[in-house]
């Protein structure tokens, strides 16, 4: 469902070059859960980032639903990147003007949606804060809600366009061990309930030990 093939990413500084990633390559399932695993600058978010159409690589493809992901131009990649793929990130990004409830349908608007507040839309945001424990809390602001509530919107939030894979950068770094299980629970519970395909860049060793399959990777390299 998903694939990167020999994946390079080179990031220059004048005359200087940086190796990050040299040459990955892997593979995704739809009802996958890939833990990534290695030492600070081992590339990791890196990879991730790839995988999302984020930032592009030097070399090397990667292919969603059998489509070159990097073949489309920049505006045809972030709308299919806003359909296809939802983020999780160890930094909520939640807009602090926005209820919980307004930043979960945020992608739909971005998405284009004119009708995006529209009672179904609304629904399905209030559902996907059901699902993860948020539904007595959906009217408050970011400055109202725990670490573990405002994971747990973004989470909702990155599920709001139905995606076909959730790529996710340290859930649990910024959240103590209860609420960094309660988060890892949801995320598996999702991928039980939805076969949704999960990638997750972690230093948590319980999702490595729950997880599918687990990928170590050092100097850029997959080992």
């Amino acid at each position: 469902m998903l694939r990167a093939d020999n994946i390079h990413k080179i990031y220059k500084d004048g005359k200087r070059e940086l190796h990050v990633l040299k040459g990955v390559s892997l593979e995704l399932r739809k009802d996958d859960v890939i833990a990534i695993v290695g030492p600070s600058g081992a590339g990791k978010s890196t990879l991730l980032h790839i995988l999302g159409g984020i930032d592009k690589p030097s070399s090397g493809k990667v292919f969603l639903d059998n489509s070159d992901f990097y073949s489309l131009d920049d505006i045809k990649r972030a709308k299919f990147r806003n359909q296809k793929i939802g983020f999780v990130f160890q930094f909520y990004h939640l807009l602090p003007d926005f209820t919980a409830l307004e930043n979960v349908m945020l992608p739909a608007l971005i998405k284009g949606q004119v009708r995006a507040r529209n009672q179904g839309i609304k629904n399905r945001a209030e559902i996907l804060l059901e699902d993860v424990g948020l539904g007595k809390r959906m009217h408050h602001r970011p400055n109202e809600l725990s670490g573990g509530e405002q994971q747990r919107v973004a989470i909702a939030r990155a599920l709001v366009n139905d995606p076909k894979a959730l790529l996710c950068d340290e859930p649990t770094g910024n959240l103590d061990s209860e609420m960094g299980l309660e988060i890892l629970n949801i995320l598996f519970n999702l991928n039980k309930k939805n076969k949704m395909a999960i990638v997750i860049v972690t230093h948590d060793k319980e999702i490595a030990r729950r997880a599918h399959k687990t990928i170590e990777m050092k100097d850029g390299k997959i080992i």
